[in-house]
């Protein structure tokens, strides 16, 4: 029989939890494993946290894992024990607006949550002491959206605003809110004319000196705080960018900016988050080797910090005569010998190319991309253009730039690849770089002059050219604005100098609230994130494949939060309730909640993420929008 919990009338909150014997728990946690696949495959929904009037915008696990934090449109925190699914605190705060973040502040036996939220106010609270705040804040001009701290810095914390600003805060000294405290770590405004809104903030838990933000642009920005010096409020004036004289960012090694390849050649401009790119999120890998980024009207992206990738456009490999060598073949004695795939591979490729035949993008690129990871290297070329097929095909957002990279990548395995230099030419095409098109066409005719007159050459030729004079066209009648009086000249040189992205994770839909989270799971072997359908989607890291999909909301998933030690995910979104979920018995709990059908759920999210996000909003979500 399951042992009755008591919590008494007594105020140290943080210390019962450290206190109690968790003996009669000990069974429970040991039984939830890690996250290996078959583990994975039984995750269901454990219990439902119910408290809450309002949608909860945010979660966070304290340090050691024993307290779930949940804070809300309420203006409540509330924290619960996870393991026994019992509420043991209800933080009424002073805040007069949305919660949108909620901290422990790490190594205080977690008892000092931080909150900020749609007021402005960022509030200390020592849940041991009351629900009076020992700290206040009202610097910030605009709503705060995230607060970040760092187990290596257990004093400082920060805040992010959409005012286009960061603050830091250091728990050591007393601060008086717009005064002659120096706490302004990043102002955006010093860069950009528009107005920047920080909207997501995250300390590398390694390296505690690289911060990252997201603004609604699609940038993801990485300092260096040991470069920046913290301005005084009364010193940031407002003015256009390359009017500042107090900016504290040195143009040169302290701050990286990481973009998608094909927004960053767009220059991602700043746009509103409901309908253009915004960086809703982003987060560390656990070793800090990694950048994961949830976009707005977008996909999730992953950068290698380590390994960085440039931008891929037009760059052709090295060419000898073709005569020495073909795609998929080698040249023994003067004859051409085909490469024989391994049978599962060939397999694969099979199944791919029926799929392609049906217009089952989805399917098709699953299966080349599990061709390509069984397959040896120099056996991939056609695999890899293939997969570029599909996704031109497919067509989501995203899609024709990760085709261009296949193409490069089957021209790097195959020089002599004629179809891979065709395809590229197309892809380009499709992805409006007409110079680059042009340019990749003319040396396909150079370096193969046999196909000067084939058909499709011909006319893509005639679709480059006529594409290239309705920009002419343009540009007479609409000359091109300068970018000198929206971003200062640094802003610019960063912008240009963007690195591009390993991985991306496509499916869920992104662009009702600005606050959707995306987060590894596990020993970083999995990505988990929200979506507007109501569901959360579990991706396989190294192949980007949807690994699950759960329905976890009535209408929107904004937090998908993993614990830090054991295979268990908590979730929350437009809905009042908390959610768990962890590997369940099938023989005792039945699969409710896990869908079937992923192809149709995951089209539907990219054709409605193409659309307008509020044509089929319903009543309740329109009151949590702004969030």
């Amino acid at each position: 029989m399951k042992r009755k919990l008591n919590y008494p009338n007594v105020t140290n909150v943080a210390q019962i939890l450290l206190n109690r014997n968790y003996s009669d728990i000990e069974h429970i946690l040991k039984n939830r494993l890690k996250t290996a696949p078959q583990f994975i495959d039984k995750i269901e929904l454990e219990a439902e946290l119910k408290g809450h009037s309002g949608c909860v915008n945010c979660l966070e696990w304290s340090t050691n894992g024993r307290i779930l934090a949940s804070a809300s449109d309420d203006f409540h925190v509330m924290l619960w024990d996870p393991f026994t699914h019992k509420q043991i605190l209800d933080l009424a705060t002073p805040h007069e607006g949305n919660i949108f973040s909620v901290k422990f502040l790490p190594k205080r036996n977690d008892s000092i949550l931080l909150t900020g939220a749609g007021d402005c106010k960022m509030y200390v609270f020592d849940i041991n002491r009351g629900e009076f705040p020992i700290r206040k804040c009202t610097c910030h001009g605009q709503r705060i959206k995230r607060l970040a701290t760092t187990p290596k810095l257990i004093h400082l914390f920060w805040s992010a605003a959409e005012d286009g600003r960061v603050l830091q805060h250091d728990m050591r000294t007393a601060h008086t809110c717009r005064a002659n405290d120096a706490n302004v770590l990043i102002n955006l405004k010093n860069h950009i004319n528009e107005m920047p809104e920080v909207k997501c903030i995250a300390i590398n838990p390694h390296r505690p000196e690289q911060m990252a933000i997201g603004a609604n642009d699609c940038y993801a920005r990485i300092y260096d705080r040991r470069m920046l010096s913290l301005m005084k409020f009364s010193t940031v004036v407002e003015a256009k960018p390359n009017e500042h004289d107090t900016d504290n960012v040195p143009r040169e090694g302290c701050v990286q900016y990481y973009c998608p390849g094909h927004l960053s050649r767009n220059k991602g401009t700043v746009y509103s988050i409901f309908n253009q790119k915004a960086i809703t999120y982003l987060t560390f890998s656990p070793d800090g080797s990694e950048l994961l980024v949830n976009m707005a009207s977008e996909q999730i992206y992953l950068y290698d910090l380590n390994r960085p990738r440039e931008p891929t456009f037009l760059k052709l490999p090295k060419f000898t005569d073709p005569i020495n060598g073909t795609n998929g073949t080698t040249v023994k004695n003067g004859e051409k010998i085909k490469h024989k795939l391994a049978p599962d591979v060939e397999h694969m490729k099979k199944e791919g190319n029926a799929n392609l035949e049906k217009e089952k993008y989805l399917q098709a690129i699953q299966q080349y991309t599990l061709a390509i990871r069984k397959a040896q290297e120099k056996d991939c070329s056609a695999l890899y253009l293939n997969r570029a097929t599909a996704l031109m095909k497919r067509n989501w957002f995203g899609d024709v730039y990760a085709a261009v990279r296949d193409c490069q990548r089957a021209l790097r395995l195959d020089p002599h690849y004629v179809k891979a230099h065709f395809r590229l030419a197309r892809a380009l095409l499709k992805l409006g770089q007409l110079q680059d098109a042009s340019e990749c066409l003319a040396e396909l005719i150079k370096r193969f002059p046999s196909y000067a007159k084939n058909h499709g050459v011909l006319m893509l030729d005639k679709d480059i050219e006529a594409e290239l004079e309705k920009q002419r066209q343009r540009q007479r009648e609409r000359p091109q604005e300068s970018d000198a009086d929206q971003y200062s000249v640094n802003e610019l040189a960063w912008r240009a100098a963007a690195l591009d992205y390993e991985d991306r994770f496509v499916g869920h839909l992104n662009t009702k609230t600005d606050i959707k989270e995306a987060n590894y799971f596990g020993d970083a072997n999995y990505i988990v994130a929200g979506s507007d359908d109501g569901n959360f989607f579990i991706w396989e890291r190294d192949s980007g494949m949807i690994s699950a999909i759960y329905q976890a909301d009535e209408l929107i998933v904004n937090c998908v939060q993993p614990h830090p030690y054991e295979c268990l995910l908590a979730t929350s979104g437009i809905d009042h309730e908390v959610r768990l979920w962890s590997p369940q018995p099938f023989e005792k709990v039945p699969v409710k909640h896990r869908l079937d059908v992923v192809d149709g759920t995951v089209n539907e999210n990219q054709n409605r993420m193409q659309s307008d996000p509020f044509d089929t909003l319903a009543p309740d979500q329109a009151m949590c929008r702004a969030s």
